[in-house]
C-alpha cells in the first residue's frame, strides 16, 4: 500500500531555511547580471570556475570531516583542545590549522566539528586564524621572496595576534552567555 506523505508546517519551514541562501544567490546573481549586461559573461564564466572549484573541494572536506570524526573522540578533542588545554591546545590548534592547503572555506566545517567535540572558542579562533595566514605551503614560497627574518616577523606577529584575538573572542563570548543566563 502506497503512503501519502504530507509536509508538515514546520518541516516546510526546514526546507525553505536550507534553500534560502542557495535562492538568495540565484536572485542576487539574476539582478548582477541584469545591472551590467556588458559583463555578463565574465560573472557566468567566473561563476562556474567557482562552482567547478567547489565541486572538486567538497569532497575533500567531507572526507577530512569524516576522518576526523572517526579518529577524534570527544574525550581527547575536549583534553588537548577544550577550555583546560592553555597554551598546548593552542599550539596543537595552530599546528593543525597551518598544515592543510587551499581555501580558507574548506576549515570551516572542521571547526565545527571541533567545536562539537569540545573543543575551546580560542582554540577554534587560533585553528581558524592559522588556517587563514599560517599555511606551511606560504610560509614556504614566503621564505624564499621574503627572507627568514621576514617570515619569523610575520609568523610570530600573527601567533601572538591569532592566539589574543581567540582570547578575547571566547571572553565576549562567555560574558554574552552570563548575560543571557541571568535575564
Amino acid at each position: 500500500m502506497k503512503e501519502n506523505k504530507i509536509i508538515k508546517g514546520s518541516d516546510k519551514s526546514k526546507i525553505m531555511k536550507s534553500y534560502a541562501g542557495v535562492l538568495l544567490f540565484i536572485a542576487l546573481f539574476i539582478v548582477v547580471v541584469s545591472l551590467f549586461p556588458e559583463r555578463k559573461e565574465i560573472i557566468v564564466n567566473e561563476s562556474v570556475k567557482y562552482f567547478i572549484e567547489m565541486l572538486i573541494i567538497i569532497p575533500a572536506v567531507m572526507l577530512s570531516i569524516g576522518l576526523f570524526s572517526v579518529w577524534a573522540s570527544k574525550e581527547k578533542t575536549s583534553k588537548y583542545l577544550g577550555k583546560e588545554s592553555g597554551l598546548k591546545g593552542a599550539l596543537i590548534s595552530i599546528i593543525i590549522g597551518s598544515l592543510p592547503t587551499g581555501p580558507l572555506y574548506m576549515a570551516f566545517p572542521i571547526a565545527s566539528s571541533l567545536l562539537k567535540k569540545g573543543a575551546s572558542t580560542l582554540n577554534i579562533v587560533v585553528f581558524l586564524g592559522a588556517c587563514a595566514c599560517l599555511k606551511i605551503p606560504q610560509g614556504i614560497v614566503e621564505l624564499k621572496f621574503m627572507g627568514l627574518e621576514f617570515m619569523i616577523l610575520r609568523w610570530s606577529f600573527s601567533i601572538i595576534l591569532i592566539i589574543l584575538m581567540g582570547s578575547i573572542i571566547e571572553k565576549a563570548i562567555s560574558v554574552k552567555k552570563e548575560t543571557f543566563t541571568q535575564i
